[in-house]
């Protein structure tokens, strides 16, 4: 996996961001066993993310990856970008071209909107792989209002 930008101990403020920010790309490669471990991690059982022969029996070329680990690395790039005392309010994904073993998943983000009332950031997040958008979906954070602001 490339490395996003090193884990910061200190979060962006909400004054700090523009609309119109994008994220560092992160770039996530499609291990079979990311795909197994992480479905089983998070106790989804179902066949086509675990067994090939019974994956391309229901009409997939592999297994492919669940939705919780996609929620999962959606959650996990924009908390690398907005920092630790940022507060995720919602992820809101739609799954589109499944990730398969041996591909490439291709994270984005730009800041979309900015709610100054609660202090608020909409990211639109895209993930790619080799055969289209795998995920897109808009997560919301609610950040510091200024130096040393509580969240």
């Amino acid at each position: 996996m490339t490395p996003p930008a090193p884990r910061t101990l200190t979060t962006r403020t909400y004054d700090e961001v523009a609309v119109g920010d994008t994220l560092d790309e992160l770039t996530v490669p499609l291990t079979r066993t990311l795909i197994v471990a992480t479905a089983l991690a998070s106790r989804d059982y179902q066949d086509v993310h675990h067994d090939h022969e019974l994956a391309a029996a229901r009409g997939s070329k592999d297994i492919f990856m669940n939705i919780l680990t996609t929620n999962g690395l959606v959650d996990r790039y924009v908390t690398a970008w907005a920092g630790p005392a940022a507060v995720v309010k919602a992820i809101r994904i739609r799954l589109g071209a499944p990730n398969h073993p041996g591909d490439t998943m291709v994270l984005t983000g730009t800041v979309t909107t900015k709610h100054d009332g609660d202090r608020r950031v909409e990211i639109s997040v895209r993930g790619a792989n080799g055969l289209g958008f795998h995920v897109t979906g808009t997560v919301e954070v609610r950040l510091p209002g200024g130096e040393g602001g509580a969240v």
